[in-house]
Order: structure tokens, then sequence, then C-alpha cells
């Protein structure tokens, strides 16, 4: 798996995964844009971001389905509410015969306006029921995307144009 931001504007944050080996790949049918729980359950993307040296974050779940939900932490798996969002986020996952794009584009308004850390990770799920857990670091044996350590990219403040 590969993951990075793509492109920034005034109105989107447009991020892209690239997974390798989708031949038996879970790929959530289409259920049509809206918020759902619980999208981490089988193939699902992820961005965490949070303002450098806060301990606050927000974490966005979409899912090939064009599902997503955005939550808000105070702090590593605390205090965690929906994140209100004007607009939703715009999924599309393209697969191929031996590797898959998801495309995401994430309304900017709900990304922090200053320097943020961020980490992407993703988990697959393949034909079978055997799910696997990708980030660009893991902090320790056992996958916790919430950890301060996956945040290893950084996301410079908006420019003024």
């Amino acid at each position: 798996m590969t993951a990075k931001i793509i492109g920034r504007d005034p109105n989107w944050l447009r991020v892209r995964w690239r997974v390798e080996g989708v031949q038996s790949l879970v790929v959530p049918k289409f259920a049509g844009r809206g918020r759902a729980d619980c999208l981490w359950q089988t193939t699902c993307f992820e961005m965490f971001v949070k303002p450098k040296g806060g301990t606050s974050y927000l974490e966005l779940n979409l899912s090939p389905s064009e599902r997503w939900n955005a939550y808000a932490f105070d702090a590593p798996r605390n205090g965690m509410r929906e994140l209100p969002m004007a607009r939703e986020p715009d999924c599309t996952m393209r697969p191929g015969s031996s590797f898959a794009i998801f495309d995401a584009a994430i309304p900017a308004d709900v990304i922090p306006s200053v320097d943020c850390d961020y980490g992407m990770t993703c988990i697959l799920e393949e034909q079978g029921g055997t799910k696997s857990y990708w980030a660009l670091c893991h902090s320790g044996d056992v996958p916790d995307f919430h950890e301060p350590a996956c945040f290893t990219g950084t996301l410079a403040a908006p420019t003024a144009p």
C-alpha cells in the first residue's frame, strides 16, 4: 500500500491510496454517499490529521461504497465525537487486475488551517474474511492507527492565494 496527498486547494484536500495484489480484495458495494459507522469492519481507507504540537486530532473513514464518517478526538482514543461537515467527501475506487486506486476529495474546511501531522491508513479485507492493517508507520506489534507515532506525514498550513 502506498498513500499520499495529491493536491490541496481552498475547497478540497485530495488523497490517494494505491493497493497492490487485489485479486481477492473485498470491495464494499456502492451504498451511496452518507455517514456510516463501523466502516473499518471491511475494506476502508482512513486519514488522521493532528495540528502540530497538539493532542486533539480528527479521523476520516472513507469507504469504496461511498459511505464515510469523520470523528474528532481530544487525545488518542479519548473524547470521540462525530465531526460536523458541511459537505461530504467524494470517494472513487478504481480496481484493476493487479492493483487498485482509491481517491478521495475531503472538504478543506474540516482540515485545520495550521501546520499538521497526518497518518494515512487502510484496512483491507480479502475473500474468506482475512483482514490486514496498513499504515505509513506502525508504532508497535499490534496496529493502532491512533498512536501519535503513526502521524508521520506533514501537511503545511494553507497559504493565501
